[in-house]
């Protein structure tokens, strides 16, 4: 790791607990339970449980009560409104990543750090859109940095995935489509057609779900599979559940089912066949290679520390783009196991 200048340590440094502000007396994103955190989503990658005290974006108040603990302290910004703490000022601004995804700034002495937690760039009617915030310093993640990561535009990706789900239900079949439970799978509501069949969840998606609607999401009319367990026949119909429900005894109520996996790992032909699915498409609620080059640029920072996935790749890389890059190590999404890592994609 490259030697941190002296007069940025207090506003952000690396410690065995995640990204520590001295001046101001949290942590952001912490891997292990702390006194104060600031919370960029909802993930438990990201949101750690048992904490004693949460700062997060006002659009991430349904999430934080459906993951975190009810007796911690909990205190929430707009995006953009500003506070100060211990002569650090803190702001909030859209990550585009899922609902009340934020990225934080903050500024000390007129030293201004970003660390986006996980983002994407582009629309998505389950969140606010992205936005550049100019900095010194950029934390992004690398989650899918490298080359070969280039996302289809969305529209397309939801055509296909309806057409699979039309010609599935003409063959009288019933389609289960794999997707994590908070962000990803109401994304993929978003974008369903409910004219071609009645939709279903998984009760960890419904959950989720119920959270995007009362924090003002308006998305399909779903079905817990719970209340729809007596159907004659689950022909037609779309279950979108958690990828760990697949090969369990909980598909053999639906019958004979088409299985398909959004995720941006679909990209690459041998993570289809290893998650043993019939369909593959390519959705992520991250930024893709290009979508990563296009945010740091934006944000015009003169140091990018790089985390969660391929960071030596992306480090290098900026570097010869003139940027001073430096790769951190941290608890999710190292190179060393990336396609197969819990983090949601």
């Amino acid at each position: 790791m490259n030697s941190i200048p002296i007069s940025h340590r207090k506003i952000i440094q690396p410690t065995d607990r995640g990204l520590y502000c001295e001046a101001g007396g949290f942590y952001i994103d912490p891997w292990h339970p702390v006194d104060r955190a600031i919370v960029t989503h909802a993930h438990s990658d990201h949101a750690c449980f048992g904490c004693r005290h949460y700062l997060g974006s006002r659009a991430s108040r349904e999430l934080f009560r459906l993951r975190l603990p009810a007796d911690s302290e909990f205190q929430y910004l707009a995006y953009g409104e500003e506070i100060q703490v211990g002569g650090v000022k803190i702001s909030l601004h859209p990550a585009g990543h899922i609902l009340g995804s934020a990225m934080v700034r903050l500024e000390h002495r007129g030293y201004v750090a970003l660390i986006t937690g996980d983002y994407k760039l582009g629309t998505d009617a389950t969140c606010a859109s992205w936005q550049p915030v100019k900095c010194h310093l950029m934390v992004t993640e690398s989650t899918f940095g490298l080359p070969v990561y280039r996302w289809e535009d969305q529209q397309s990706t939801f055509d296909a995935l309806n057409a699979w789900w039309r010609s599935s239900s003409a063959e009288g079949k019933c389609c289960v489509l794999y997707g994590y439970a908070v962000g990803k799978s109401q994304r993929l509501l978003s974008g369903l057609d409910p004219s071609i069949g009645p939709i279903l969840t998984h009760g960890a998606v419904e959950n989720g779900t119920l959270a995007y609607r009362a924090s003002g999401i308006e998305l399909p009319f779903t079905t817990p599979v719970s209340d729809a367990a007596k159907r004659p026949s689950f022909t037609g119909a779309i279950v979108v559940a958690v990828p760990s429900a697949h090969g369990t005894p909980w598909m053999r109520r639906f019958g004979e089912v088409s299985t398909a996996m959004a995720s941006g790992w679909m990209t690459i032909r041998g993570a289809r066949r290893r998650r043993a699915v019939d369909r593959g498409f390519v959705l992520s609620d991250h930024a893709d290679w290009p979508g990563l080059l296009e945010a740091i640029g934006a944000c015009e920072p003169e140091d990018v520390w790089v985390t969660h996935g391929y960071t030596s790749v992306m480090s290098r890389h900026l570097e010869s783009l003139g940027y001073r890059a430096t790769a951190l190590s941290t608890r999710y999404g190292n190179e060393e196991g990336v396609p197969s890592d819990p983090k949601p994609d």
